[in-house]
């Protein structure tokens, strides 16, 4: 007698995940998270016959954007896909997964390792398929590009403003506050501005006048005392003249200058004659910006800056240390670099971080050194702040923030690779503060 074998459909476990990229309306009863998953639900329950069956946990991330994967609920969520936990994941849209190509391609690598497939409810189709895969491809695409392109007008829109003397967000410096959007002078703060500019003429020195601040108690912004370096970037700062800088070209600002032209003038003057001298005894008693962190990506080993004197002119250099050995059978192809060449190279590598705040964000984010309690916003003010006045900083100040930010500069003939530092931009958040 023959039985009837009767098949037995596999179960699938399926997840939802969640997404929106603000925080409005999440406190009402029904939200948007609340809407997605029910559509997700509904799509869930028509694959009954699948085999389809919901798990209970949830997976929401409210108030998080999908330019990147650092969000609590998609990680617990990954967790899950590599403990075996999901067959199935459903989404209500794929933007609410990603938008960024990289980003997805990580995902997929995941998914694809962990036998774990997805599908979009409103988009009808599923990685399940290779013509899912193909418009999976070309939908995510058109996402990133959409995004960059919105990254793109944001970024001339900022560097349009600044050209019309627009303040475009950031800590006020000493002398203003903001209102509207508008720089406006502090009746009390202008006049220690004025006071720092008249007394450095006065005087032609820092140190005198730090002494006499500190007598007055005048201090910063911060509450402290005045130090040189915010001395020094008070009187190089042409916000106090009624301009605005930007990317080393100088713009007439909207807003009321503190100082006028003439004494503006005098302390340029002034600075002139006196700089050079000041900065040529701390280059030779200080060590070169990228000591320390510079090595050969040849030998692995690390390049000590040197320098020579030809016809009364310095030239400096960075040099292998795996150079000094002499007659070994495979010296060094790279032996040295010019120092001035490798510190531009670098430093431009920097300001151009600062210049796209959000690639900067976005690296140390994935290094998990940003404080998550402190808004984006705010890190992404703090260095359009720095940006708009790195043109100002004296090149000692240039090179300290430089030490700040830089971690490790692996030098080969085919180029420069910069590797940011551990703790660097916390720290550097931490002095703009």
């Amino acid at each position: 007698m023959t039985k009837n074998k009767q098949m037995v459909t596999p179960k699938v476990l399926c997840a939802i995940y969640c997404r929106k990229s603000t925080e409005e309306g999440l406190d009402m009863d029904f939200n948007s998270l609340d809407a997605q998953r029910e559509a997700c639900e509904s799509y869930i329950a028509s694959q009954k016959a699948e085999g389809w069956h919901l798990l209970p946990d949830r997976y929401d991330d409210g108030g998080f954007t999908g330019g990147n994967l650092e969000r609590p609920a998609l990680k617990r969520l990954m967790a899950d896909v590599q403990a075996g936990k999901i067959n199935q994941i459903v989404i209500y849209k794929l933007d609410r997964l990603t938008r960024s190509l990289m980003d997805f391609a990580k995902l997929v690598e995941v998914f694809d390792r962990h036998n774990v497939t997805f599908s979009s409810v409103t988009q009808q189709f599923s990685t399940t398929t290779s013509m899912g895969r193909l418009t999976l491809n070309m939908l995510l695409s058109f996402a990133q590009f959409e995004r960059e392109i919105s990254a793109e007008r944001i970024r001339d829109k900022f560097a349009a403003s600044k050209k019309k003397g627009m303040w475009m967000g950031g800590h006020p410096p000493l002398g203003y506050i903001v209102q509207e959007r508008k720089l406006v002078i502090h009746p009390t703060e202008s006049e220690t501005v004025r006071t720092i500019f008249r007394r450095f003429i006065e005087t032609n020195s820092v140190t005198q006048l730090i002494d006499e601040l500190a007598e007055s108690g005048a201090v910063g912004k911060n509450g402290h005392s005045l130090d040189k370096g915010a001395i020094y970037r008070i009187l190089g700062h042409h916000v106090y003249v009624g301009e605005i800088a930007y990317q080393g070209e100088i713009y007439a600002g909207e807003h009321q200058a503190i100082i006028d032209r003439a004494t503006w003038d005098a302390v340029r003057t002034t600075l002139a004659n006196h700089t050079p001298e000041r900065m040529r005894s701390k280059r030779v008693d200080s060590p070169a910006p990228l000591k320390g962190i510079i090595s050969c990506s040849y030998c692995d080993r690390a390049m000590k800056p040197t320098f020579t004197r030809k016809a009364g002119k310095l030239y400096r250099y960075y040099t292998c240390q795996g150079a000094d050995k002499g007659g070994s059978t495979a010296p060094c192809p790279l032996r040295n670099v010019s120092a001035g060449e490798v510190e531009k190279t670098v430093l431009n590598q920097v300001r151009g971080l600062l210049g796209t705040p959000e690639v900067m964000l976005k690296t140390f984010r994935a290094m998990d050194n940003i404080d998550e309690t402190v808004p984006e916003s705010k890190v992404m003010d703090s260095l359009r702040n720095l940006e708009s006045l790195w043109d100002e900083l004296f090149p000692m100040e240039q090179s300290r923030l430089m030490q700040l930010l830089v971690g490790r500069v692996n030098v080969s003939r085919q180029g420069i690779d910069v590797t940011m530092r551990s703790g660097g931009l916390q720290s550097l958040l931490s002095e703009l503060e």
